[in-house]
């Protein structure tokens, strides 16, 4: 889901801040400017400025092991 300026993507399996640490890692890997907010109750991660392609977000996510969808 594109929100204004940002991209919200639900991410399963993210317990800690190492998992986060590395959703963030694999994110920018991909969109070296994003900005990346994690929430770990909700398993959702904001990332702005608004990805250009979520699902190719989306799939880097998941290829770092936690499975990622956009939210709709």
């Amino acid at each position: 889901m594109t929100i204004g300026d940002t991209t919200l993507f639900l991410v399963e399996g993210m317990s800690c801040g190492k998992c986060a640490a590395r959703v963030t890692k694999a994110i920018q890997a991909l969109a070296p400017e994003a900005q990346v907010q994690i929430d770990l109750a909700t398993k959702r991660v904001t990332v702005a400025p608004a990805a250009p392609d979520p699902q190719a977000l989306a799939q880097v996510i998941t290829e770092a092991g936690y499975p990622a969808r956009p939210a709709s």
